[in-house]
């Protein structure tokens, strides 16, 4: 048994059941193949958060195999799914929720776009008002670093706290997404494909002209004060 009080148990179920099914959403999108790519959401008011397992395909993914874990990414035993390892990304992800408490949802994907920008280690420009309204403005890179332990999460942390954007393409490894929640971490993850590929399409035409500062600093600061 969990030990979890009734109110704490009820919205783990919830964020099981919403974190298995925003997976279909990265397939939707063509943003995965495989078993690559993960989602993952903390649970309101408490030190956890609810990640996919590896290793197991799309089509077996169900709220009772989501693996429930510890901000140190440690899975929490006698809890569903506690048999199965996490994914090879939990350490990069648990990272993130220690060190950015405002972060409610982080998504990892291999969408090709956006990996070939991060494979030249080049961020994305802000050359279009839909890359201006969701990224204000351009998509960064992050270090290299390798799978399996925090140096991802660091690298996230690290190139994402004070900027404005919610996505982060890890350089020679691919995009990672947080947001205040699972699904808006997902929203950012298929805009962050979009915007990969319409900026590769605009370069077969030529430079694209890139949004001015200070009319992105203006708009920045307008959605501000528009914000509740």
């Amino acid at each position: 048994m969990s030990g979890f009080g009734p109110e704490l148990e009820v919205g783990i179920a919830r964020l099981r059941a919403e974190v298995a099914n925003l997976h279909a959403e990265l397939r939707h999108y063509g943003l995965v193949v495989w078993t690559g790519g993960n989602v993952s959401g903390r649970v309101a008011g408490a030190d956890l958060f609810v990640i996919k397992p590896s290793g197991v395909s799309y089509d077996q993914l169900a709220p009772e195999n989501m693996i429930l874990c510890d901000l140190d990414g440690v899975v929490v035993q006698g809890t569903p799914g506690a048999g199965r390892s996490p994914s090879s990304d939990t350490a990069a992800h648990a990272y993130v929720y220690r060190n950015m408490p405002e972060v409610g949802g982080v998504v990892h994907t291999h969408s090709p776009y956006a990996v070939a920008w991060a494979t030249r280690g080049e961020p994305i420009p802000c050359v279009t008002t839909a890359i201006a309204a969701e990224f204000g403005g351009e998509i960064p890179v992050g270090p290299f670093a390798v799978i399996g332990d925090d140096a991802i999460g660091r690298g996230i942390v690290d190139t994402l706290s004070g900027h404005r954007s919610p996505a982060v393409l890890m350089q020679n490894h691919g995009p990672f997404t947080i947001g205040p929640d699972a699904r808006s971490a997902v929203r950012s993850a298929v805009l962050v494909e979009d915007a990969a590929r319409a900026v590769h399409l605009a370069r077969q035409l030529g430079e694209p002209i890139p949004i001015a500062q200070d009319a992105l600093d203006e708009r920045y600061r307008l959605a501000s004060q528009l914000s509740p």
